[in-house]
């Protein structure tokens, strides 16, 4: 079974294929997962398999973030972004919004050309001040793989039984485009259930909650890494053109592709 968990707090810089040299930051444990999806492809995991321990501290969180930074500074090396990733959802954290003031304080102070980035998986939308904390952003990535909630339910695998996309649409759409689409198209099964968001069925519909949202841009990739679950399909890049240049004909929003 594939997992890659981040054992520090702070890890990298790593270079990603969508965000260049980038420094990540870890709000969830570094021995366990924890998070309010269960993605069958999610490279930490599945949630069964890696219960999570606690989580850092605020002032943890500033201090390691601080000494790497102050140590890149030295060495010449510049992040084009600060990536809040890791361990499953970091908005999840109690004290998010706390950390992201934080970071876009010590990123002003050593770094203030790059980024703040946070990849998340939208669920936690409904609490006010994670939403303004990602407005203060740059680069709030949130994630929405399907326009169909029976396709969100075997691929994403939401814990909350209240989870549907049209709340998912509607709290999206309350941030004012303010936002990046992310998606992964993807195919396969799992334990009897067949799954694909690169049908036209799937792809129309999921062009038409885009429009809606109607965000800065879109992101969309394909697995890169092994994952937890076999017999999932990696999409070729052909395909994942196709699916961009419908989005841009349609919305005239971009997307960027990561095969």
């Amino acid at each position: 079974m594939a997992t890659i968990l981040f054992n520090e707090i702070i890890f990298g810089p790593v270079h990603s294929r969508r965000l260049g040299v980038s420094l990540g930051v870890n709000l969830l444990p570094v021995n366990g997962k924890v998070c309010s999806f269960d993605c069958l492809y999610c490279e930490c995991g599945l949630n069964k398999d890696h219960k999570g321990g606690h989580l850092p501290k605020a002032e943890e969180v500033k201090e390691a973030l601080e000494v790497k930074l102050k140590k890149m500074k030295a060495d010449g090396i510049a992040p084009d972004v600060i990536t809040f990733a890791g361990n499953g959802e970091p908005t999840l954290h109690p004290d998010f919004s706390r950390i992201i003031d934080d970071t876009i304080e010590l990123r002003n102070a050593f770094f203030p050309k790059a980024k703040i980035s946070v990849l998340s998986n939208a669920t936690h939308l409904d609490n006010s001040s994670v939403v303004e904390a990602l407005k203060k952003i740059e680069n709030p990535i949130l994630k929405l793989d399907s326009a169909f909630d029976k396709t969100i339910q075997v691929l994403n695998r939401p814990l909350s039984p209240a989870f549907s996309v049209a709340n998912l649409v509607e709290r999206l759409k309350a941030i004012d485009g303010k936002i990046i689409i992310q998606t992964l198209f993807i195919r396969g099964s799992y334990e009897g259930e067949a799954f694909d968001n690169t049908t036209e069925a799937e792809v129309t519909a999921w062009i038409s909650l885009v429009k809606e949202i109607a965000p800065e841009s879109v992101m969309i990739y394909a697995i890169d890494r092994e994952t937890p679950v076999k017999g999932l399909v990696r999409i070729p890049v052909r395909e994942l053109k196709v699916i961009a240049e419908r989005l841009r004909k349609k919305t005239n929003i971009q997307a960027s592709i990561a095969g």
